[in-house]
């Protein structure tokens, strides 16, 4: 992986539209177009994820629904264990990272068994204390915890939760707003500070995970000190689907990363007081 830029996640989630083929199309576009370090897939249990009256509900925008109910649609987009052990394989193969959030204990212990480097914990499931106890006991990788809707003092149990299990140099947490696509003005990038601040001792790093439009937003991140940045990534923004639109299409991610490494390069002193670039300018310029 990277170490002068922030390590990129692409995230595909359900962003394959339930095709293999495709997912193994953004897979290979990360890595040899984009040159992202990771892509990270989802991994749910829905009859133990969802209620009865969930699974069975209509999607609330039948536009960006593959079923007639919200489970049988979330069914659709699902890939099995053995699918996600032929995508980890596959990652592999091409030189890209392989990682996956887990939305339950089930999908927890499926992808425990592949023992990625990383298994990444939702905004929306961080408070499933049971999946984080587990991680902890019988995981021996990355346990990457995302804090969209989650109050300051949710943030601590969960910290000290890792704490306590001897877990918190292997954790990282990223600052994030849960909406799709998110508002600049509710990006709060000084999250990022505050984790820093409240958390930088104890865990192995702070990460930023976004949900916004263009690429700006998140080299000012990289400025903030965060040293993951995941992206959502599709091939096609205008998809069927609720996460494409505030999904970077392969150039934008290309971008990012190559502007990230620019960032990097950038924030420096100057080495000297006159730079050797600057010694032509100085002699032809320079009024003394």
């Amino acid at each position: 992986m990277s170490t002068d830029r922030p390590i990129v996640i692409a995230e595909i989630g359900c962003n394959h539209k339930g095709d293999f083929e495709i997912a193994k199309q953004l897979i290979l576009m990360a890595k040899t177009f984009c040159n992202a370090d990771i892509v990270k897939f989802q991994k749910r249990n829905n009859r133990e994820l969802l209620t009865p009256e969930e699974y069975d509900t209509p999607h609330p925008n039948p536009d960006n629904s593959y079923g007639d109910t919200y489970g049988a649609h979330r069914e659709f987009l699902e890939f099995s264990p053995s699918q996600h052990t032929e995508l980890k394989k596959y990652c592999e193969e091409i030189g890209i990272g392989y990682s996956t959030s887990v939305w339950d204990l089930t999908s927890a212990k499926e992808m425990v068994a592949l023992q990625p480097t990383q298994i990444k914990i939702p905004s929306a499931t961080n408070l499933c204390f049971d999946i984080l106890e587990y991680l902890a006991k019988n995981y021996e990788g990355e346990i990457h915890i995302s804090f969209g809707m989650t109050t300051k003092e949710e943030e601590r149990k969960i910290v000290d939760l890792l704490v306590k299990a001897g877990r918190g140099k292997d954790t990282v947490l990223y600052a994030c707003t849960s909406g799709y696509p998110v508002d600049f003005e509710d990006v709060c990038l000084m999250e990022i500070t505050r984790l820093k601040e409240a958390y930088g001792d104890e865990v192995k790093a702070i990460g930023f995970s976004g949900h916004h439009n263009g690429i700006a937003v998140d080299i000012a991140a990289a400025v903030l000190g965060a040293e993951y940045i995941e992206r959502h990534f599709t091939l096609n923004r205008t998809w069927k689907g609720t996460d494409h639109a505030a999904s970077l299409e392969p150039d934008g991610l290309r971008r990012l990363v190559r502007d990230l490494g620019a960032t990097k390069k950038a924030l420096t002193y100057k080495k000297k007081d006159i730079l050797d670039v600057e010694e032509v300018q100085r002699k032809k310029l320079k009024r003394v």
